[in-house]
């Protein structure tokens, strides 16, 4: 089995304090999963697969060409959960036109003000990527925070599902994947990670986070092993939506 991608990082001696201070044990599937999807979305993927100092050109947030690989993983987890009948849950941004309400994210980057669109497409930022596109069944919740529960229905949303468990895909793995990855764990969710379906626009940053959620607050599991996971579950343990969700209100992403 290879190493996990965060060893390149540690010392001997992070490595060592790790081993004998219990952390990192795995704590385990739940009965009763739903698959989140944090923003993977055009502000953050790119409107194409290009070197990330290219596509922050034109999309200030972008993760470049290393977001493509994790949405194929996305994917094939979501494709795996229609066939099982999981809920399969999405975030994306959503925002006033005068980008008033953007609030504490204007301090901390001096691009807060622009607005992530390509002319000549006239792509949205906060649209979920096609290759992803929510399924009827599927759930679409709005948030302007990094975690997915904050200010959001997420939280009402799994009870009415009756999860006990999330297994979580997304970007960025320092940002709104942490933050929803913390609060679920505050919540008592079993939490499972899919590794490469996370990702970062700094490497440093994805492998080192991925190393505190594993010690702490998840698994870390190759998106293989939670495929097999998923397949190990009975059929139609929830009861999902029959239809299309409402149209989103027009966002500007951020």
């Amino acid at each position: 089995m290879s190493e996990p991608i965060w060893n390149q990082f540690l010392t001997e001696r992070d490595k060592a304090v790790f081993a004998a201070s219990g952390y990192g044990a795995r704590g385990g599937f739940g009965k009763r999963p739903a698959l989140l999807v944090i923003d993977v979305n055009y502000a953050f993927c790119g409107d194409k697969p290009e070197p990330i100092l290219e596509s922050i050109k034109r999309w200030r947030n972008s993760c470049g060409e290393e977001s493509w690989p994790a949405v194929a993983a996305i994917r094939s987890l979501i494709d795996k959960c229609h066939e099982k009948g999981l809920p399969v849950i999405y975030t994306t941004g959503v925002r006033r036109d005068d980008n008033w309400d953007s609030g504490s994210w204007s301090w901390k980057n001096a691009r807060g003000g622009e607005r992530p669109t390509v002319p000549a497409t006239n792509i949205d930022g906060n649209e979920i990527v096609a290759e992803i596109a929510p399924a009827p069944q599927d759930i679409v919740v709005l948030k302007q925070k990094p975690s997915g529960f904050f200010g959001t229905n997420l939280a009402s949303y799994l009870t009415l599902l009756g999860a006990d468990s999330v297994i979580v895909t997304g970007t960025t793995t320092s940002g709104c994947v942490r933050a929803t990855v913390l609060d679920a764990f505050s919540m008592n969710y079993h939490v499972a990670i899919a590794e490469e379906g996370c990702f970062d626009r700094s490497q440093a940053s994805h492998a080192i986070n991925l190393c505190d959620m594993n010690a702490k607050y998840a698994d870390v599991l190759k998106t293989a092993e939670v495929l097999d996971f998923i397949d190990t579950l009975p059929e139609d343990l929830f009861d999902l939506p029959k239809g299309a969700a409402p149209k989103m209100a027009k966002a500007v992403g951020f």
